[in-house]
């Protein structure tokens, strides 16, 4: 097993930054004071005249003179403007203690302090720091101890003594909110957030960084409002939202360039260098690291300086030029090191081990490795220590010592699950489980390489528990939290926000609605509007976190463990077999578990199960031109991916149920479409497994059993069906008010005839969604098959939003929506359904029921069909398979749902889904058995034999 570049180092490409003028203006403000203890709002322009002799006065004025004049160097901020700095502040201190003024002395070794800080001289910037501190506080100038108790924080956290950092800001905070200093309040937030940050707790740092920006714009404070952003872009680095760290650090980069901030022009240049260099954009990452280097030596950032060097090792290392790597990482640790940097100084350690690893001198990347862990551990920077452990491991497995890798990366995940649960915002915690997802690959590799030397240890069923671990856990604890009222005991004020948000995503969802059904729509227009809604449903997910915060239930919400092999095998009958894939990139695997037996296989590596599975979901399944391909040919690329991943267990196979738990690009497959019988090689004898098989989908096998507990014992709902059908999505349909049938130029017979109508958009632009009358049709067929007191319709005007959203649904085992589907890989949330985007006045409606309103919908149902394409894709997310529709219907509580995964014909769909009631209404059959009833009908048939016709349609969730 490989290690990527990325996956295995640490690096700095991100450091969150102090703000240097956090001295800078209260310096300024305390020297200009004009009383002693002033607040910063009655600070004048005035230097004080301290009463004396006329030679005391000169004396006094001098020492002023000279302090203000090494405040100017210092505000320069070159290395040599710097060590002036301190020629000055020293000659004032001289001059200030023979008239014995206190107030100015503690100004000016304030000012000393401050500057050995900058130059990276931290013990000595602790020494003058700690002169100051008792000073003001003699003279109660809070403004000066509050500065002071924030700088002497600043060193501490630079150490790498984090929680005396904190025990520092802490004592700042609330004497700055006593003197209603925003400004300074504001670097402290700042501050505390980069402890939390370094201390892998990134939504606490998110939660200081947004309390500090606002104020930071409020007060005009452009320098601190480009360094929040700054920090706030490395959270989203680290947590692996790479565009949006990119995002805040080139608003950063311009607010820097624009208040000429050269060092912090040269942080953010380095940390957009480590962004492009994590997105394989080697040259783009060098260019701007190449830029960052020159100014953080002109300006004298001995930190950011060999920050720098690092990333430019790290780049040349993944580059395979090792050599020119301990270059540059040989140059930065000195640096580190005569700085006190130690968090700095251990990562380019680690990174030094890794080079030495990579060319086999494997005792000497030990030696690196074991310097840097217990540095690691002393400054408490957990993430990076899983890291270094990591690589540990790794080493040793390649030593041929598994147990003492085994120890390693047992010692990894666990500092991972951690870190996890400090995460509140699920979207950030998933990309957080994404960027660890290749430690529990390596575990899951391991522990199998454990189980071919000794299988009677029981090493295969703790490899199926680790893989399991990493599958869809922020689905689990979705599914955990949907019994709790979120919205008990809160404060009015955060409902407020919320109904305002709401409000406000509401009228832009209408905007959109209206702006997409006009053909002269620029794009960017059209672009701009969903920008606006992600923004607002990123402040909506913020304000959730905080209503988290403050509801009781959540405090003592306890999540489930995944699953044991035991407890997996609780969940299945003797008619069940569970599959389980993991994906890896020297070999695969796959386990086979029945109530009372577990098999393990060894499958190919990643990449051939990947092309073989693109080649039969790209080329055969979701081609759209399929008429030009026959079911032999796609009978042939199926017996191709099956030959990989279920030959080897083949004779278990027998009559039993499917559960599957895929993985990576076999999400994708409809298995019910894969084959074990298949001997030809023209594929003229394929048999797919639906003809022997019912086939379900799970996410993880934990999935079943959080499901059930939510399930079991809920009272079922009263009545039978609800379904929404064939909505209006242009003003062009002949069922708007005033439009005839010739200017709408299209009955439903001509539509019903174009046969290669798909039920998707990808666009959504109104004035492009095409009419599905076969949905109607299909709608029709079904509500054959159920007394009309125990169903409830809405087609055409009436399949509306306020339709889809109204509380009666809940009062209904079945819903079912036959409509357009719509997929935004990128942004999950805006994924949904189209309703009727038009009223019967023909003015435009909101009609998008995406993933956000899903999740705030009861649906207690036991059975949801989107009878739509697409609608079982999603955003793929490491760790957490695919993250769409269907979540947020299980979420809403569905015990099951039947989706899709490509764009369906039409005429297909109704056809499958009039056949799927049937066998489920009519036959009892439950609905597994029904969809496999359904499939085997349409494969019979001559015209639909092509699984593209009927495979698209998976059943997720509860089989029994």
């Amino acid at each position: 097993m490989k290690r990527s570049a990325k996956s295995q180092r640490v690096c700095w490409w991100f450091l969150p930054k102090l703000t240097r003028y956090s001295l800078t203006l209260l310096l300024s403000a305390v020297m200009l004071a004009d009383t002693v203890g002033a607040t910063p709002r009655n600070r004048g322009l005035q230097i004080a005249q301290q009463p004396g002799t006329t030679q005391q006065n000169a004396t006094h004025a001098a020492a002023v003179r000279l302090t203000q004049e090494g405040l100017k160097l210092y505000q320069q901020g070159t290395a040599e403007s710097l060590r002036q700095a301190i020629g000055k502040f020293q000659e004032a201190m001289k001059l200030l203690q023979q008239v014995d003024d206190k107030p100015w002395e503690a100004v000016t070794l304030l000012g000393i302090g401050s500057v050995y800080k900058l130059l990276g001289e931290n013990q000595e910037a602790l020494k003058y720091l700690n002169q100051a501190l008792p000073i003001f506080r003699a003279v109660a100038n809070r403004g000066g101890e509050a500065t002071t108790l924030n700088n002497i924080a600043n060193v501490y956290n630079s150490l790498g003594e984090k929680q005396q950092a904190l025990k520092y800001y802490n004592q700042a905070l609330p004497i700055l909110r006593a003197v209603e200093d925003r400004r300074m309040e504001a670097v402290t937030l700042s501050n505390i957030g980069t402890v939390y940050d370094s201390l892998g707790e990134k939504q606490q740092a998110l939660k200081y960084y947004n309390q500090a920006l606002p104020i930071r714009r409020a007060v005009k404070d452009r320098e601190g409002e480009a360094a929040t952003l700054n920090n706030i872009g490395g959270v989203y680095n680290s947590l692996g939202e790479k565009q949006q760290a990119l995002k805040y650090y080139n608003e950063a980069l311009s607010i820097s360039r624009a208040v000429e901030d050269r060092r912090a022009e040269a942080t953010t240049l380095s940390n957009i260098g480590g962004v492009y260099d994590s997105l394989g954009e080697k040259q783009q990452a060098l260019k701007y690291l190449n830029q960052a280097l020159p100014i953080s030596r002109a300006v004298g950032d001995k930190e950011q300086e060999a920050t720098t060097l690092t990333v430019i090792g790290f780049v040349y290392d993944s580059l395979g030029e090792k050599q020119q790597a301990l270059k540059y990482y040989n140059q930065a640790l000195p640096i580190f090191r005569a700085a006190g940097y130690r968090g700095q100084e251990a990562t380019t350690l680690n990174n030094i081990g890794l080079v030495y690893d990579d060319l086999g001198k494997k005792q000497q990347a030990l030696k690196y490795y074991n310097q840097a862990l217990p540095i690691h551990r002393a400054v408490g920077n957990r993430e990076q220590e899983a890291t270094t452990l990591f690589n540990i491991a790794f080493l040793e497995r390649d030593r041929g010592n598994l147990k003492q890798a085994q120890t390693h990366i047992q010692a990894t995940i666990e500092i991972v699950e951690d870190l996890r649960t400090k995460i509140a915002d699920q979207q950030l915690r998933a990309s957080y489980f994404a960027s660890v997802q290749n430690y529990y690959k390596f575990y899951t590799d391991l522990l199998m390489q454990l189980h071919k030397k000794d299988p009677s240890k029981g090493y295969d069923a703790l490899a199926l528990q680790v893989s399991d671990r990493s599958r869809a856990r922020g689905l689990i604890e979705l599914l955990t939290e949907a019994n709790i009222d979120i919205k008990k005991g809160i404060d009015p004020k955060l409902l407020a926000e919320e109904r305002r948000l709401q409000w406000q995503i509401n009228a832009q969802e209408k905007l959109l609605s209206e702006l997409s059904s006009k053909k002269e729509t620029p794009e960017q227009v059209l672009t701009n509007t969903k920008q606006k809604i992600q923004d607002l449903l990123k402040q909506q997910r913020e304000l959730e976190v905080k209503i988290r915060a403050n509801n009781p239930e959540y405090a003592d919400l306890k999540y489930p463990q995944p699953l044991t092999l035991k407890q997996i095998q609780q969940q299945l009958d003797k008619d069940t077999l569970l599959l389980q894939y993991s994906l890896g990139e020297e070999r695969s695997y796959l386990w086979a578990v029945t109530p009372d037996s577990l098999y393990s296989y060894e499958l190919p590596k990643r990449q051939q199960i990947d092309k073989a599975a693109k080649n039969l979901y790209d080329n055969y399944l979701r081609n759209p031109g399929y008429q030009g391909v026959s079911p032999e040919e796609t009978a042939k690329a199926a017996n191709e991916l099956s030959q990989l991943i279920l030959k080897p267990v083949a004779d278990k196979l027998g009559q039993k149920r499917l559960v599957i738990v895929g993985d990576e690009a076999l999400q994708y497959i409809p298995f019910a479409a894969l084959t074990t019988s298949t001997k030809s090689a023209d594929g003229s004898d394929y048999q797919p497994l639906v003809v022997n098989h019912e086939i379900i989908s799970l996410p993880s096998a934990s999935t079943i059993a959080i499901l059930r507990k939510q399930t079991t014992g809920r009272t079922k709902a009263p009545k039978t069906l609800a379904i929404l059908a064939d909505p209006v999505f242009t003003v062009n349909d002949e069922r708007v008010a005033g439009k005839s049938s010739n200017v709408a130029n299209n009955n439903i017979d001509q539509q019903l005839e174009e046969s290669a109508l798909k039920r998707s958009t990808r666009n959504i632009k109104r004035s492009e969604i095409q009419r599905l009358p076969g949905t109607e049709k299909e709608a029709q067929e079904i509500l054959k098959l159920v007394s009309p007191s125990e169903n409830i319709q809405a087609f055409g005007f009436d399949a509306n939003y306020n339709w889809a959203t109204n509380d009666q649904l809940s009062q209904y085992k079945i819903l079912h929506f036959a409509t357009h589907g719509f997929l935004d890989s990128t942004e999950p949330e805006l994924s949904g359904i189209v309703l009727s985007l038009i009223d019967k006045q023909g003015k435009s409606q909101r009609g998008f029921l995406r993933l956000t309103d899903i999740f705030n919908l009861n649906f207690p149902a036991e059975l949801v069909v989107l009878s739509a394409c697409q609608t079982g894709l999603g955003e793929e997310v490491k760790g957490e398979g695919l993250v769409g529709l269907t979540r947020g219907l299980m979420y809403a509580g569905a015990a099951r749902v039947v989706v899709s995964l490509w764009n369906v014909d039409d005429e297909a769909t109704s056809l499958l889904m009039s056949q799927f009631y049937s066998q489920m209404l009519q036959q009892g059959k439950t609905p597994a058995a029904a969809l496999r009833a359904a499939q085997l009908k349409m494969w019979s048939q001559e015209k639909w034999r092509n699984p593209y016709s009927w495979s698209a349609f998976t059943l997720l969730g509860e089989w029994e």
